[in-house]
């Protein structure tokens, strides 16, 4: 990927700490691409950005091409004059250590809306509204039809309501303030010598423009609602499985039109990062299909994927891009064969290495790699630790108390500050990429885990 041999730290833009009840693009991200530089950095890891849905995960997003306005930097609308100093004045007391979404949403709506009133369309405007009309004329539509329906799904969707110029105008205008807010920031990395890995969701939210809009390539009932629904089989994170609820593609379809939507997820993706991760790439070999009525994802079938096609046509139409595959989970020969094909580094996460098998052990590491000590799936290095200790006290479990010894016997040492072990264990190892979460860094504990893969509530609020 031509970056060379470097770390960097993993930390979702909402964790930034600052006056507003979330991260955000102004001056905080700044400052926290000065401390990456500062400590000789060279990425960061950020989660998808796109605008989230009802439980605020950045991998259920309304669109996988628009922006999240929640990231919209308040202090960058007054210094466009869209706003006062007495606008911010007023501000509600957010808690600090975590993100309070509808609290949030609602401060964020007004001053949004209040900018908004104070803008005027000018040339830089009419660019981005013209060379994005594609995306961003169907996203301000389902915007707008979804507020003036109450925030239903869109299968309930009133046929006879259509949205207010205005308001079409106001959702275009929120997006053109993301976009220019994202690239001063992504200026800003690249002066620093800060490249920016993106993460791209396999799979799109149901209630989203994406699906609304190009129902053909989605595997929907006649109604809308999806018939079958994607998720993974039982795995280290849950004993039945996770069922994701986004509906599956129907990708023979897709095939048809030269994976046109895909080419254009990716080429608009790659105008915000410099790198992206394939969240769920065995999906493109071949993903788990579960039946829309189901109570688990235990009972689902393997379909196939046209990965290889997909790939084949990207490469031929847009070159070949710095992907990383994240490769976990369940993954077999035919999947790795995919992502050696194209040669994507895969991705190896130190907590997973203490298993019989020692796949993610630094001992079995390759150099095309990126490795982590854990990930935003995972729990805290330090209370992945305590929570095994725990365990291995109790009676019946063997297997854990097995875990603990290997832990202790490849890192050499106690357990006392574990979270350094790993760092400096990914940093020494042989893989080009190192990637440590910013909760590891700062010795944290469970408290501080971004999410619980299979908990539907009560993810994504961590603040630093």
């Amino acid at each position: 990927m031509n970056i060379g041999r470097c770390s960097g730290i993993l930390l979702h833009l909402t964790s930034l700490p600052g006056r507003f009840g979330i991260g955000d693009l102004g001056p905080e991200s700044r400052r926290f691409v000065d401390y990456l530089a500062d400590a000789r950095q060279k990425l960061w890891c950020v989660l998808p950005l796109g605008p989230t849905g009802r439980e605020n995960s950045p991998y259920q997003c309304q669109s996988a091409f628009a922006g999240n306005p929640l990231l919209i930097s308040p202090e960058q609308l007054q210094d466009q004059g869209y706003l006062s100093k007495k606008d911010l004045q007023s501000i509600p007391r957010f808690p600090l250590s975590r993100v309070d979404f509808p609290a949030v949403r609602r401060f964020k709506e007004e001053l949004l809306k209040k900018a908004f009133r104070a803008f005027s369309e000018n040339r830089q405007y009419a660019r981005f509204e013209r060379e994005n009309s594609w995306w961003l004329e169907p996203y301000a539509t389902f915007m707008g039809l979804h507020q003036a329906n109450g925030g239903v799904r869109w299968t309930r969707f009133d046929p006879k309501i259509k949205p207010a110029a205005d308001v079409l105008r106001f959702h275009k205008f929120v997006q053109f303030e993301f976009a220019r807010q994202w690239q001063a920031l992504r200026d800003y990395c690249a002066k620093r010598g800060i490249s920016i890995m993106g993460d791209m969701p396999f799979y799109v939210e149901h209630d989203s423009v994406d699906v609304w809009s190009n129902r053909a390539f989605f595997d929907l009932r006649s109604d809308g609602e999806p018939r079958t629904i994607g998720g993974v089989p039982p795995d280290y994170f849950s004993r039945d499985g996770q069922l994701w609820g986004n509906p599956t593609y129907c990708w023979d379809r897709l095939q048809k039109t030269k994976f046109q939507w895909w080419l254009d997820r990716f080429r608009a993706a790659f105008e915000r990062v410099d790198i992206l991760r394939l969240d769920h790439f065995r999906g493109f070999e071949a993903f788990w299909s579960v039946r829309a009525d189901s109570s688990t994802a235990r009972k689902g079938r393997w379909m196939k994927s046209p990965g290889v096609h997909l790939f084949e046509t990207v490469r031929k139409q847009l070159g070949s891009l710095p992907f990383v595959a994240e490769n976990l989970g369940i993954i077999t020969p035919s999947v790795e064969e995919l992502r050696r094909q194209f040669a994507f580094p895969g991705m190896a996460v130190l907590q997973f290495g203490f298993d019989e098998e020692g796949t993610h052990r630094p001992n079995n590491y390759v150099r095309s790699l990126v490795s982590f000590t854990g990930t935003h799936d995972n729990d805290t290095t330090k209370g992945w630790f305590a929570s095994l200790q725990r365990s291995a006290r109790l009676r019946g479990h063997a297997s854990d108390r097995a875990t603990l010894h290997r832990v202790k016997t490849y890192l050499q040492q106690d357990g006392r500050e574990i979270q350094w072990s790993f760092i400096q264990t990914v940093l020494t190892s042989v893989a080009d990429i190192a990637i440590v979460p910013m909760q590891d860094v700062l010795g944290l504990g469970s408290e501080a885990r971004m999410n619980l893969p299979g908990r539907a509530k009560g993810n994504w609020d961590w603040r630093l």
